[in-house]
């Protein structure tokens, strides 16, 4: 949606929640409430991912450090 029609207003708040999320910034609830229905789906769906993903990121670093302290001498 955001490299189909990148001028519209859905997809530069859609692209403001991707970069707010990224940079962990702050991003305005209001803005969702916007958009169409359609739209604010795939805002939601996009936060869903984004949640999943810090998850998985978060366990790979947990898995990584475990590793490293089971490897360290007694």
């Amino acid at each position: 949606m955001i490299s189909a029609n990148p001028a519209s207003d859905s997809a530069r708040t859609l692209a403001q929640l991707v970069l707010a999320l990224e940079s962990e910034g702050s991003f305005s609830v209001t803005d969702l409430y916007k958009l169409d229905l359609a739209t604010f789906e795939l805002a939601i769906d996009i936060l869903k991912e984004w949640r999943i993903d810090r998850y998985y990121v978060g366990k790979a670093k947990l898995f990584d450090l475990s590793m490293q302290v089971t490897t360290l001498p007694n």
